[in-house]
């Protein structure tokens, strides 16, 4: 056991009785928590997301458990807040007294978190982000389910690059730890091909109007727009510059706006729009047998046909489950920390494979680059991550 990896766990247990005890762990529970966007701009991945992973765990509670123990999951929402988010983190962390918490949203809203988790010892598991700065920190906190934003966007643009002998990228993001990392990676990524980045503009996460931006990034003559906007502004951004006329024009985004509802804009607002996200789209594998079935599943618990954030609920919290099952009955830091990193397995849901080790805390480094073809995703190529 390191002497960091030490450190924290001395941090995670708690006396009861005289006997030490792994916080958010007693004979008969886990309490496993997590801030969410419920009511604000990207709140198509949260609710569908919360509700997958409470499927699963009743499914597990329903069989006994893992070792015995129910999980209990504790949701809060931040509403896209960051001060909320730090305020959640700080009622689950202080007054839930979870043991990990699993599938929040947000890159600055995890951000703030961490500040509360790192000191109590409290692992960030599969982030509704895909930010590079999730795997940033003390190793035995961080893990993630995908590779990032980053080397998504960089994938994606330098296929688009080269497939289609694009000459000029663009930008449209809001100015957070999120578009930044967007940003960057199309900066990066004109470089390292030899063309122009030429133009960008930055955004509000509640923004509708796009009518002047884009006019400037046309005059700029942009061949090729990432984004890193919400979900309602990315249709928005297509749709209006559909209308303007402007057709010769791509627009990619990252897994951040891969997303069932952006693919079903009816009309086919949306055909044309690329994304690079490290899983594939679940309408177009329904022939899997595994995939149909829980998508019936999920179907008749909620009414509707599963997304996106739906399908990221489910392959987290199953990762999760599988790693607790691996971890043992006797639940620690240092022993979750080894279950996690013992995942090894086909995520027939997600359509990629989790596999983690020690000093590989990221689970699938595939990037799946897709377009929107007639109201669905279907995925174009994919690529390794480096």
């Amino acid at each position: 056991m390191n002497k960091v990896l030490a450190a924290l766990a001395a941090t995670t247990m708690i006396a009861t009785g005289g006997n030490a005890q792994t916080r958010g762990v007693t004979d008969d529970e886990i309490v496993i928590g997590a801030f969410q966007d419920l009511s604000g701009g990207f709140a198509a991945f949260s609710v569908p997301a919360v509700e997958a992973a409470h499927q699963v765990f009743e499914e597990v509670n329903e069989a006994g458990g893992i070792h015995g123990r129910q999980i209990r999951y504790v949701v809060e929402d931040h509403g896209y807040q960051v001060p909320r988010a730090a305020q959640a983190a700080n009622k689950l962390v202080n007054r839930d007294n979870v043991f990990a918490i699993l599938l929040s949203l947000g890159t600055p809203h995890n951000l703030a978190a961490f500040r509360v988790m790192d000191p109590a010892g409290v692992p960030s598991v599969f982030p509704l982000t895909a930010a590079r700065q999730m795997i940033e920190g003390p190793e035995e906190l961080r893990y993630v389910a995908t590779a990032s934003y980053y080397d998504g966007v960089r994938a994606a643009t330098g296929f688009l690059v080269e497939d289609q002998g694009l000459e000029k990228l663009c930008s449209m993001y809001i100015p957070s730890d999120f578009g930044e990392e967007i940003h960057e990676a199309t900066v990066d990524e004109a470089e390292a091909r030899g063309v122009e980045y030429t133009a960008e503009t930055t955004h509000r996460p509640d923004e509708s109007d796009f009518t002047g931006a884009l006019a400037r990034l046309r005059e700029a003559g942009c061949e090729l727009i990432t984004l890193a906007l919400t979900i309602r502004p990315t249709i928005t951004v297509v749709a209006t510059a559909k209308q303007m006329g402007w057709d010769d024009v791509r627009f990619l985004t990252s897994s951040a706006g891969f997303h069932t509802a952006i693919a079903k804009v009816p009309g086919g607002v949306t055909d044309g729009l690329y994304a690079g996200a490290g899983w594939q789209d679940l309408e177009s594998r329904i022939d899997n047998p595994e995939v149909a079935e829980w998508a019936e599943v999920m179907t008749e618990r909620t009414g509707e046909f599963p997304g996106t954030g739906a399908l990221l609920g489910q392959s987290a919290a199953l990762g999760l489950v599988n790693a607790l099952k691996a971890a043992g009955p006797d639940l620690t830091l240092e022993s979750f920390t080894a279950g996690m990193e013992s995942l090894d397995y086909d995520d027939a849901i997600a359509g990629n494979r989790m596999q983690m080790g020690p000093g590989d805390h990221a689970g699938s480094e595939e990037i799946y680059i897709s377009q929107i073809q007639n109201g669905a995703w279907v995925t174009v190529d994919s690529v390794e991550s480096d």
